[in-house]
């Protein structure tokens, strides 16, 4: 199984995250159960980023948000570091 690990602004922003769109509450839990057990799981759309975010990745909530993440597979451990819209992620 794959290790979790949170920074601290991805804890700050998930706090914001969670009170402006708690209807979202079930798709992010489901999210991070799907990364824990098979990040590769074809709904979490993992993706490696370009531009000034290439050395990082992402998943997608759904159509419109996402969590950015460093994936450190030979670590089995992903750093979560951002979660936002697609538009505005780790500036």
């Amino acid at each position: 199984m794959i290790k979790i690990v949170s920074t601290g602004r991805y804890e700050k922003s998930l706090e914001k995250f969670k009170k402006q769109h708690p209807e979202l509450k079930n798709q992010y839990a489901k999210t991070l159960f799907l990364l824990e057990e098979n990040p590769f799981h074809p709904s979490l759309r993992l993706h490696k980023l370009q531009g000034n975010l290439q050395e990082f990745y992402s998943v997608s909530i759904n159509m419109k948000y996402r969590i950015l993440l460093d994936f450190i597979i030979q670590d089995d451990q992903i750093i979560l570091l951002d979660i936002g819209n697609h538009d505005y992620l780790y500036r």
